[in-house]
C-alpha cells in the first residue's frame, strides 16, 4: 500500500521532569539545528515530499493549538528547510506539477513569518524558564545552607549538654568536703568528659535523612526534544473500529482478498485520537492490497483537517503479523509520526494485532532496506513490536468514509 514518505523521523517526546535548563540562546540554537538537519532522499518521489509538507503544516498548527511551541517550531523549520533549500536538489524536481509548487509557495509565505514570530516567543519562554531555574537553584542552595545551620546549632546544643553532664558527674564523685586552702593543695578526682558529638559528614548525612528538605518542583520545565529517552503519546482508538472495518471488509475476506484503510484523526491535549476510518480505492489479493486515487484521501483529510495516524488491513487466511511488505508500508507512516500504528485483523484466527516498528532498530533497518516485494528479514533483534501506547475507548466516536467507486 502506497503512502507518502517523510524526510526525517518525527520529534520524540520526553519526560518533563529533572531537566537541566540551558542558556536560552543555546537552547534555541540546538532546536533550530535539529529542525534544519534534513537529508533529501533521491529515491523518494518529490511529490511525496510535497504531500508530507501539507501534513507537516497541519500537524504544526495542531501543536500550536495545543500550546506545544517546541514541536510546532521544529515542523515549521523543517518545512522551510525542505522547500526553500533542499527540494530543488531532487533530480525529479521538474516532474512536480506546477499547481503543487504554487500552493507550496503560498504556504511558505505564511509559514516563514509564523516561524519568526514563534522563534521570538520561544526565546522569551526559554529566558523566563532559565531565570526561574536560576532562582530554583538559589532557593535550593539557601535551603541547604539553612539545613546545615540547623545541624550546627543542634550539635552545639548537644555539645553543651554533654559538657554540663560531664561537670556534674565530676562533682558527684567528690564526697569529701575540703577548705579552699586544701582544695588548692589537693587534686579533686575527676572523670574525663564524654567526647563531643562528631561533626563528620556521616552524621550530617544521617541527620539530613531524618529531616525532609523541601524539594523543587521541576514538572513545569520543558523537555529536551532531541533526547533518546522518549515516550510515545497515547493513541486513542474507538473500540468499534475493528468490528466496523471487518464488516466493511467481509465481502473481500470471503473471497480471500485483503482490505486496507487509513486511520485519521486529530491531536488533542497531547493525545492522538482516531476519529475517521478512510477506505481508498483498492484492489486486493490473498497477501497484498494496492490503493489507487489516493488524492481522494488527501482531499478528504484537507477538507476535514485530519492528520494520518496509521493504517489497518486484513489477513483473510493468516494470523496477525507484519509481513516484509507490511513493514515497508508501515515505515512510511512511522517516519512521519513516531506513534503511527499498523493494525492487522485476522478474522479466521479471531486475532487483532496493534504493531509499530521498534524505534531503536526496526525503523532504521527498514528505512535503509532497498529490497522490494516479499523478501526475508532478520528476526533478531525484532523489527516490530506490539504498540503499547494504543488505548481503546468504548465511548469514542468513529466516522467511516468509504471512497471506493462502486
Amino acid at each position: 500500500m502506497n503512502k507518502e514518505m517523510s524526510e526525517t523521523k518525527t520529534v520524540k517526546h520526553t519526560s518533563s521532569k529533572d531537566v537541566v535548563i540551558s542558556h536560552p540562546r543555546a537552547r534555541l540554537k540546538a532546536l533550530s539545528d535539529f529542525a534544519s538537519a534534513v537529508v533529501m532522499d533521491c529515491n523518494t518521489p518529490p511529490q511525496r515530499y510535497y504531500r508530507s509538507g501539507v501534513e507537516m503544516i497541519r500537524m504544526a498548527d495542531m501543536y500550536m493549538k495545543d500550546n506545544d511551541l517546541n514541536c510546532a517550531y521544529i515542523l515549521y523549520m523543517k518545512f522551510i528547510t525542505i522547500f526553500v533549500e533542499k527540494i530543488r536538489e531532487h533530480p525529479q524536481y521538474n516532474s512536480v506539477p506546477l499547481k503543487d509548487k504554487e500552493l507550496n509557495q503560498q504556504t511558505l509565505r505564511t509559514v516563514i513569518p509564523k516561524a519568526e514570530k514563534l522563534k521570538k516567543q520561544l526565546l522569551e519562554q526559554y529566558q523566563a524558564e532559565y531565570e526561574k531555574s536560576l532562582e530554583d537553584e538559589k532557593e535550593k542552595e539557601r535551603l541547604k545552607q539553612q539545613e546545615l545551620e540547623k545541624l550546627r546549632e543542634e550539635e552545639e546544643r548537644k555539645n553543651k549538654l554533654a559538657t554540663l553532664a560531664a561537670v556534674r558527674a565530676a562533682k558527684s564523685t567528690s564526697t569529701t568536703v575540703v577548705s579552699p586552702e586544701e582544695n588548692r593543695l589537693k587534686k579533686v578526682p575527676s572523670i574525663a568528659p564524654k567526647p563531643l558529638i562528631s561533626t563528620s559528614t556521616d552524621i550530617v548525612a544521617q541527620t539530613s535523612k531524618d529531616k525532609r528538605t523541601p524539594t523543587i518542583d521541576r514538572s513545569t520545565k520543558p523537555s529536551v526534544l532531541m533526547s533518546g529517552n522518549h515516550s510515545l503519546r497515547d493513541m486513542v482508538l474507538p473500540t468499534k473500529l475493528m468490528q466496523n472495518f471487518l464488516m466493511l471488509a467481509f465481502s473481500n475476506t470471503t473471497n480471500n482478498k485483503e482490505t486496507c484503510g487509513i486511520l485519521a484523526g486529530k491531536l488533542e491535549r497531547n493525545k492522538l485520537l482516531v476519529t475517521h476510518l478512510l477506505i481508498p480505492e483498492q484492489t486486493g489479493s490473498p497477501d497484498s492490497c494496492v490503493t489507487y486515487n489516493e488524492e481522494d484521501i488527501f482531499d478528504y483529510q484537507d477538507q476535514h483537517n485530519l492528520i494520518t495516524l496509521g493504517w489497518i488491513h486484513t489477513h483473510p487466511t493468516q494470523t496477525a503479523f507484519l509481513s516484509s511488505v507490511d513493514l515497508h508500508t508501515h515505515c512510511a507512516y512511522q517516519l512521519m509520526m513516531a506513534e503511527a500504528i499498523a493494525i492487522v485483523c485476522a478474522p479466521k484466527y479471531d486475532e487483532t494485532g496493534f504493531f509499530t516498528l521498534t524505534p531503536e532498530y526496526g525503523l532504521d533497518f527498514i528505512a535503509n532496506c532497498r529490497e522490494s516485494g516479499f523478501h526475508p528479514h532478520p528476526t533478531e533483534p525484532p523489527l516490530y513490536t506490539k504498540a503499547k501506547h494504543c488505548k481503546l475507548d468504548v465511548t469514542a466516536m468513529l466516522e467511516v468514509v468509504d471512497l471506493r467507486r462502486k
